[in-house]
């Protein structure tokens, strides 16, 4: 008698074609890796988004930092109060508009993310080496059209 053989419906379930799932599963993987490494360095999370959300940038809002870390605002705020309290960054009056509140690193915010980014580079660098390099590049580069038509298709839709 033959031992009955594992049954692979891997290829009729729907969630290996769906972009999203593709998408999020990919991610959430990946991700995983990489958030190891913060829990070692007694980084959450989503301080890690915020500070990587401002590297590079001269200030952001916090309606438009709740949109790169995946957060709602009222989290975002609450997150940003204990990161102001903990001296890693600042809120201040936008020059333009005094109306609007930006949120920029501190020089100890910037020397914590610097580490953090040199370590997120190496992860990113390890990931893509599992790939051939037209593949990585290929799939960064759709992602980045992704974003970027979803986004302009959000904002024209308003």
């Amino acid at each position: 008698m033959t031992a009955p053989q594992p049954h692979d419906d891997s290829a009729s379930r729907f969630i290996d074609d769906y972009l999203l799932y593709l998408m999020a599963r990919a991610s959430h993987l990946i991700s995983e890796e990489f958030h190891e490494q913060l829990r070692r360095k007694g980084v959450s999370v989503p301080v890690w988004r915020v500070l990587a959300g401002l590297v590079g940038s001269s200030g952001e809002t916090v309606t438009g930092l709740a949109e790169i870390c995946l957060l709602q605002q009222p989290t975002m705020t609450k997150l940003l109060d204990r990161m102001v309290r903990d001296g890693l960054v600042r809120r201040a009056q936008d020059p333009r508009d005094r109306r609007v509140v930006r949120i920029g690193l501190t020089p100890r915010g910037e020397a914590i993310v610097a580490e953090l980014v040199v370590a997120a580079r190496q992860h990113e660098a390890e990931v893509l080496a599992r790939y051939p390099e037209a593949e990585a590049l290929a799939l960064k580069s759709l992602l980045r059209a992704v974003l970027s038509r979803h986004v302009r298709g959000r904002r024209g839709a308003g």
